[in-house]
Protein backbone atom coordinates (compact mmCIF):
# COMPACT_ATOMS: atom_id res chain seq x y z
CA UNK A 1 0.00 0.00 0.00
CA UNK A 2 1.42 3.36 -1.01
CA UNK A 3 1.18 6.43 1.24
CA UNK A 4 -1.45 8.08 -0.96
CA UNK A 5 -3.57 4.92 -0.75
CA UNK A 6 -3.15 4.87 3.04
CA UNK A 7 -4.34 8.49 3.27
CA UNK A 8 -7.43 7.69 1.21
CA UNK A 9 -8.18 4.54 3.19
CA UNK A 10 -7.89 6.43 6.50
CA UNK A 11 -10.25 9.18 5.34
CA UNK A 12 -12.81 6.61 4.20
CA UNK A 13 -12.52 4.55 7.38
CA UNK A 14 -12.66 7.40 9.91
CA UNK A 15 -14.79 10.08 8.26
CA UNK A 16 -16.35 12.11 11.09
CA UNK A 17 -15.54 9.53 13.77
CA UNK A 18 -13.37 11.57 16.19
CA UNK A 19 -10.23 9.42 16.06
CA UNK A 20 -8.34 11.11 18.92
CA UNK A 21 -11.30 10.71 21.29
CA UNK A 22 -11.72 7.06 20.27
CA UNK A 23 -8.03 6.34 20.90
CA UNK A 24 -8.31 7.78 24.42
CA UNK A 25 -11.44 5.70 25.02
CA UNK A 26 -9.75 2.52 23.76
CA UNK A 27 -6.64 3.18 25.84
CA UNK A 28 -8.70 2.93 29.03
CA UNK A 29 -10.51 -0.28 28.19
CA UNK A 30 -8.63 -2.44 30.69
CA UNK A 31 -9.58 -0.25 33.64
CA UNK A 32 -13.20 -0.17 32.44
CA UNK A 33 -13.24 -3.96 32.14
CA UNK A 34 -12.14 -4.29 35.77
CA UNK A 35 -14.54 -1.69 37.17
CA UNK A 36 -17.57 -2.68 35.09
CA UNK A 37 -16.88 -6.38 35.53
CA UNK A 38 -16.86 -5.92 39.28
CA UNK A 39 -20.23 -4.17 39.09
CA UNK A 40 -23.23 -5.19 37.03
CA UNK A 41 -21.16 -7.10 34.49
CA UNK A 42 -21.95 -4.63 31.70
CA UNK A 43 -18.53 -4.72 30.03
CA UNK A 44 -18.60 -6.23 26.51
CA UNK A 45 -15.11 -7.04 25.27
CA UNK A 46 -16.35 -7.54 21.70
CA UNK A 47 -16.88 -3.77 21.51
CA UNK A 48 -13.28 -3.17 22.57
CA UNK A 49 -11.98 -5.57 19.92
CA UNK A 50 -14.16 -3.90 17.29
CA UNK A 51 -12.79 -0.48 18.28
CA UNK A 52 -9.22 -1.77 18.16
CA UNK A 53 -9.47 -2.99 14.59
CA UNK A 54 -11.50 -0.01 13.40
CA UNK A 55 -8.80 2.33 14.69
CA UNK A 56 -5.75 0.32 13.75
CA UNK A 57 -6.61 -1.77 10.69
CA UNK A 58 -5.30 0.52 7.94
CA UNK A 59 -2.03 1.22 9.77
CA UNK A 60 -1.61 -2.50 10.51
CA UNK A 61 -2.02 -3.35 6.83
CA UNK A 62 0.42 -0.54 5.95
CA UNK A 63 3.07 -2.01 8.25
CA UNK A 64 2.37 -5.74 8.17
CA UNK A 65 0.57 -6.54 4.92
CA UNK A 66 -2.73 -8.22 4.08
CA UNK A 67 -2.06 -11.20 6.36
CA UNK A 68 -2.28 -9.71 9.85
CA UNK A 69 -0.62 -12.51 11.79
CA UNK A 70 2.76 -13.68 13.00
CA UNK A 71 4.66 -16.63 11.55
CA UNK A 72 7.72 -18.74 12.41
CA UNK A 73 10.67 -16.98 10.75
CA UNK A 74 13.84 -18.34 9.19
CA UNK A 75 17.04 -16.39 8.42
CA UNK A 76 16.60 -16.87 4.66
CA UNK A 77 13.02 -15.60 4.34
CA UNK A 78 11.29 -12.25 4.44
CA UNK A 79 8.34 -11.81 6.79
CA UNK A 80 6.02 -12.03 3.78
CA UNK A 81 7.57 -15.32 2.62
CA UNK A 82 7.36 -16.76 6.13
CA UNK A 83 3.66 -15.93 6.36
CA UNK A 84 3.01 -17.73 3.06
CA UNK A 85 4.90 -20.80 4.28
CA UNK A 86 2.98 -20.70 7.56
CA UNK A 87 -0.38 -20.51 5.78
CA UNK A 88 0.57 -23.45 3.60
CA UNK A 89 1.49 -25.46 6.68
CA UNK A 90 -2.01 -24.76 8.05
CA UNK A 91 -3.59 -25.78 4.75
CA UNK A 92 -1.73 -29.10 4.83
CA UNK A 93 -2.87 -29.77 8.40
CA UNK A 94 -6.54 -29.25 7.46
CA UNK A 95 -6.39 -32.00 4.79
CA UNK A 96 -8.41 -29.95 2.32
CA UNK A 97 -10.24 -31.46 -0.64
CA UNK A 98 -11.73 -29.57 -3.54
CA UNK A 99 -15.33 -28.55 -2.96
CA UNK A 100 -15.11 -28.33 0.84
CA UNK A 101 -16.67 -25.37 2.68
CA UNK A 102 -14.63 -23.91 5.54
CA UNK A 103 -15.21 -21.22 8.14
CA UNK A 104 -12.54 -18.57 8.73
CA UNK A 105 -13.16 -17.44 12.30
CA UNK A 106 -12.20 -13.77 12.66
CA UNK A 107 -11.12 -13.42 9.03
CA UNK A 108 -9.65 -9.90 9.24
CA UNK A 109 -9.19 -8.54 5.72
CA UNK A 110 -8.81 -12.06 4.35
CA UNK A 111 -5.14 -12.52 3.48
CA UNK A 112 -4.99 -16.17 4.60
CA UNK A 113 -8.54 -16.76 3.36
CA UNK A 114 -7.64 -15.91 -0.22
CA UNK A 115 -4.69 -18.31 -0.12
CA UNK A 116 -6.88 -21.09 1.32
CA UNK A 117 -9.38 -20.60 -1.52
CA UNK A 118 -6.76 -20.39 -4.28
CA UNK A 119 -4.53 -23.25 -3.14
CA UNK A 120 -7.09 -25.48 -1.43
CA UNK A 121 -9.82 -25.26 -4.06
CA UNK A 122 -12.42 -24.73 -1.32
CA UNK A 123 -15.18 -22.26 -0.51
CA UNK A 124 -14.81 -20.14 2.64
CA UNK A 125 -17.22 -18.24 4.88
CA UNK A 126 -15.40 -15.46 6.72
CA UNK A 127 -16.73 -14.33 10.12
CA UNK A 128 -15.88 -10.89 11.47
CA UNK A 129 -17.51 -8.29 13.74
CA UNK A 130 -15.62 -5.39 12.16
CA UNK A 131 -17.34 -3.66 9.25
CA UNK A 132 -14.23 -1.77 8.11
CA UNK A 133 -12.26 -4.99 7.78
CA UNK A 134 -15.13 -6.74 6.01
CA UNK A 135 -15.44 -3.91 3.48
CA UNK A 136 -11.72 -4.10 2.74
CA UNK A 137 -11.89 -7.90 2.49
CA UNK A 138 -14.73 -7.66 -0.07
CA UNK A 139 -12.71 -5.21 -2.15
CA UNK A 140 -9.58 -7.38 -2.08
CA UNK A 141 -11.57 -10.56 -2.78
CA UNK A 142 -13.11 -8.90 -5.84
CA UNK A 143 -9.72 -7.67 -7.06
CA UNK A 144 -8.41 -11.24 -6.72
CA UNK A 145 -11.39 -12.62 -8.66
CA UNK A 146 -12.41 -14.79 -5.69
CA UNK A 147 -15.65 -13.17 -4.53
CA UNK A 148 -17.69 -16.07 -5.96
CA UNK A 149 -15.81 -18.48 -3.65
CA UNK A 150 -16.08 -16.42 -0.46
CA UNK A 151 -19.03 -15.36 1.68
CA UNK A 152 -18.42 -12.74 4.36
CA UNK A 153 -20.71 -12.41 7.38
CA UNK A 154 -20.73 -9.78 10.08
CA UNK A 155 -21.18 -11.59 13.37
CA UNK A 156 -19.29 -12.56 16.51
CA UNK A 157 -17.56 -15.92 16.69
CA UNK A 158 -19.05 -16.18 20.18
CA UNK A 159 -22.54 -16.09 18.66
CA UNK A 160 -22.95 -17.57 15.19
CA UNK A 161 -26.61 -18.40 15.80
CA UNK A 162 -27.49 -17.30 12.26
CA UNK A 163 -25.43 -20.25 10.96
CA UNK A 164 -26.88 -23.76 11.15
CA UNK A 165 -25.12 -26.46 13.14
CA UNK A 166 -22.90 -28.94 11.27
CA UNK A 167 -22.44 -26.53 8.34
CA UNK A 168 -18.71 -26.65 7.61
CA UNK A 169 -16.18 -29.24 6.46
CA UNK A 170 -13.47 -27.63 8.56
CA UNK A 171 -12.33 -24.32 9.96
CA UNK A 172 -9.47 -22.22 11.23
CA UNK A 173 -8.88 -19.24 13.52
CA UNK A 174 -5.64 -17.28 13.17
CA UNK A 175 -5.00 -14.96 16.14
CA UNK A 176 -8.71 -14.29 16.58
CA UNK A 177 -10.04 -16.42 19.44
CA UNK A 178 -7.25 -14.98 21.60
CA UNK A 179 -9.55 -11.91 21.78
CA UNK A 180 -12.48 -13.91 23.20
CA UNK A 181 -13.94 -12.82 26.51
CA UNK A 182 -14.88 -16.47 27.13
CA UNK A 183 -12.58 -18.79 25.16
CA UNK A 184 -14.50 -22.01 25.84
CA UNK A 185 -17.75 -20.37 24.72
CA UNK A 186 -16.07 -19.28 21.47
CA UNK A 187 -14.69 -22.77 20.86
CA UNK A 188 -18.10 -24.27 21.65
CA UNK A 189 -19.75 -22.09 19.01
CA UNK A 190 -17.11 -23.11 16.46
CA UNK A 191 -17.64 -26.75 17.48
CA UNK A 192 -21.38 -26.36 16.85
CA UNK A 193 -21.04 -25.15 13.24
CA UNK A 194 -18.48 -27.79 12.21
CA UNK A 195 -19.56 -31.16 10.85
CA UNK A 196 -18.70 -34.22 12.99
CA UNK A 197 -15.28 -35.66 12.17
CA UNK A 198 -13.91 -32.40 10.74
CA UNK A 199 -10.72 -30.54 11.68
CA UNK A 200 -10.20 -27.13 13.26
CA UNK A 201 -6.80 -25.39 13.19
CA UNK A 202 -6.02 -22.46 15.43
CA UNK A 203 -3.24 -20.03 16.33
CA UNK A 204 -3.36 -18.41 19.77
CA UNK A 205 -1.40 -15.72 21.58
CA UNK A 206 -0.30 -17.31 24.85
CA UNK A 207 1.79 -17.00 27.97
CA UNK A 208 4.58 -19.56 27.97
CA UNK A 209 5.75 -21.72 30.86
CA UNK A 210 8.37 -19.03 31.63
CA UNK A 211 5.70 -16.60 32.82
CA UNK A 212 5.84 -16.22 36.60
CA UNK A 213 2.65 -14.65 38.04
CA UNK A 214 4.64 -13.70 41.17
CA UNK A 215 7.06 -11.57 39.12
CA UNK A 216 5.91 -7.93 38.99
CA UNK A 217 7.77 -7.26 35.73
CA UNK A 218 6.11 -10.27 34.09
CA UNK A 219 2.71 -9.04 35.23
CA UNK A 220 3.45 -5.56 33.85
CA UNK A 221 4.43 -7.00 30.46
CA UNK A 222 1.24 -9.07 30.40
CA UNK A 223 -0.83 -5.98 31.16
CA UNK A 224 0.87 -3.96 28.41
CA UNK A 225 0.17 -6.75 25.92
CA UNK A 226 -3.45 -7.12 26.99
CA UNK A 227 -4.03 -3.39 26.83
CA UNK A 228 -2.34 -2.86 23.46
CA UNK A 229 -3.75 -5.88 21.60
CA UNK A 230 -7.24 -5.86 23.18
CA UNK A 231 -6.78 -9.26 24.83
CA UNK A 232 -9.31 -9.83 27.61
CA UNK A 233 -6.85 -12.30 29.10
CA UNK A 234 -3.76 -14.12 27.83
CA UNK A 235 -4.18 -17.87 28.19
CA UNK A 236 -1.52 -20.44 28.95
CA UNK A 237 -1.04 -23.43 26.66
CA UNK A 238 -2.91 -25.63 29.10
CA UNK A 239 -5.83 -23.21 29.34
CA UNK A 240 -6.25 -23.23 25.56
CA UNK A 241 -6.25 -27.02 25.49
CA UNK A 242 -8.74 -27.26 28.34
CA UNK A 243 -11.05 -24.75 26.65
CA UNK A 244 -10.96 -26.82 23.44
CA UNK A 245 -11.68 -30.04 25.31
CA UNK A 246 -14.39 -28.36 27.39
CA UNK A 247 -16.09 -27.35 24.13
CA UNK A 248 -16.02 -30.96 22.97
CA UNK A 249 -12.96 -31.03 20.70
CA UNK A 250 -10.31 -33.71 20.67
CA UNK A 251 -6.88 -32.04 20.58
CA UNK A 252 -4.87 -33.83 17.87
CA UNK A 253 -1.69 -31.81 18.31
CA UNK A 254 -0.67 -28.54 19.92
CA UNK A 255 2.67 -26.79 20.37
CA UNK A 256 4.50 -23.47 20.25
CA UNK A 257 5.66 -23.27 16.63
CA UNK A 258 8.37 -20.84 17.69
CA UNK A 259 10.23 -23.74 19.32
CA UNK A 260 12.12 -25.48 16.53
CA UNK A 261 15.35 -27.30 15.76
CA UNK A 262 17.90 -25.69 13.49
CA UNK A 263 18.42 -22.06 12.46
CA UNK A 264 15.52 -19.74 13.17
CA UNK A 265 14.73 -16.07 13.67
CA UNK A 266 12.68 -14.80 16.65
CA UNK A 267 9.08 -14.06 15.69
CA UNK A 268 9.39 -10.50 17.00
CA UNK A 269 12.54 -9.54 15.03
CA UNK A 270 10.66 -7.59 12.30
CA UNK A 271 9.64 -5.12 15.02
CA UNK A 272 13.15 -4.90 16.49
CA UNK A 273 15.68 -5.09 13.66
CA UNK A 274 15.71 -5.50 9.91
CA UNK A 275 14.17 -8.68 8.52
CA UNK A 276 13.45 -8.86 4.80
CA UNK A 277 13.56 -6.09 2.20
CA UNK A 278 14.47 -2.65 3.51
CA UNK A 279 11.41 -0.89 2.06
CA UNK A 280 8.91 -2.98 3.98
CA UNK A 281 11.11 -3.38 7.06
CA UNK A 282 11.47 0.36 7.67
CA UNK A 283 7.77 0.64 8.49
CA UNK A 284 8.14 -1.89 11.30
CA UNK A 285 11.49 -0.88 12.83
CA UNK A 286 11.56 1.23 16.02
CA UNK A 287 13.09 4.30 14.33
CA UNK A 288 10.74 3.89 11.37
CA UNK A 289 7.73 3.79 13.67
CA UNK A 290 8.90 6.92 15.51
CA UNK A 291 9.47 8.72 12.23
CA UNK A 292 5.99 7.73 11.08
CA UNK A 293 4.45 9.23 14.23
CA UNK A 294 6.03 12.56 13.26
CA UNK A 295 4.97 12.13 9.62
CA UNK A 296 1.41 11.38 10.72
CA UNK A 297 1.30 14.59 12.76
CA UNK A 298 2.38 16.54 9.66
CA UNK A 299 -0.21 14.68 7.56
CA UNK A 300 -2.88 15.75 10.06
CA UNK A 301 -1.82 19.40 9.73
CA UNK A 302 -2.00 19.07 5.93
CA UNK A 303 -5.41 17.37 6.31
CA UNK A 304 -4.20 14.23 4.56
CA UNK A 305 -4.81 12.05 7.64
CA UNK A 306 -7.76 12.40 10.05
CA UNK A 307 -6.97 14.23 13.28
CA UNK A 308 -5.83 11.70 15.87
CA UNK A 309 -4.06 9.42 13.38
CA UNK A 310 -0.69 10.04 15.03
CA UNK A 311 -2.14 8.80 18.32
CA UNK A 312 -3.13 5.53 16.62
CA UNK A 313 0.43 5.15 15.33
CA UNK A 314 1.74 5.90 18.82
CA UNK A 315 -0.57 3.19 20.22
CA UNK A 316 0.75 0.67 17.70
CA UNK A 317 4.33 1.67 18.50
CA UNK A 318 3.76 1.00 22.21
CA UNK A 319 2.17 -2.31 21.35
CA UNK A 320 5.12 -3.29 19.17
CA UNK A 321 7.44 -2.56 22.10
CA UNK A 322 5.28 -4.78 24.32
CA UNK A 323 5.43 -7.58 21.75
CA UNK A 324 9.23 -7.37 21.62
CA UNK A 325 9.57 -7.29 25.40
CA UNK A 326 7.24 -10.27 25.78
CA UNK A 327 9.17 -12.18 23.14
CA UNK A 328 12.65 -11.33 24.42
CA UNK A 329 11.80 -12.40 27.96
CA UNK A 330 10.30 -15.61 26.58
CA UNK A 331 7.05 -15.24 28.52
CA UNK A 332 4.81 -14.65 25.48
CA UNK A 333 4.28 -16.24 22.08
CA UNK A 334 1.77 -15.58 19.29
CA UNK A 335 2.53 -18.99 17.78
CA UNK A 336 0.74 -21.55 19.91
CA UNK A 337 -0.80 -23.63 17.13
CA UNK A 338 -3.22 -26.51 17.53
CA UNK A 339 -5.16 -28.99 15.44
CA UNK A 340 -8.40 -30.28 16.92
CA UNK A 341 -11.18 -32.55 15.70
CA UNK A 342 -14.91 -32.61 16.30
CA UNK A 343 -15.54 -36.26 17.15
CA UNK A 344 -17.94 -38.46 15.23
CA UNK A 345 -21.08 -39.46 17.12
CA UNK A 346 -20.55 -42.51 19.33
Amino acid sequence: MRLVELAKALRNAHRGSGVARRVRHFDGWLDRAVSEGAGAGTYDHAETVRDYYELCNEFMVWGWGESLHFAPLTPNESLEESKVRHQRAMISKLELRQGMKLVDVGCGIGGPMRRVVREGGVRVVGININGIQLAKARKLNAEAGLEHMIDLRKCSFADMSAIEADSFDGGYAIESTCHAQDKQRAFAEIFRVLKPGTLFWGQEMCLTDRFDPRDGWHRAIRRDLMRGIALHEIATFGEVNRALEGAGFQVVEASDWEVREGPSTPWYQPMESRHGTLGNAVRRLPWGRKAFIAASKLAEVLRLFPNGSAEVVRLLDRTAEAYVTGGRTGIFTPLYCFLARKPLPA
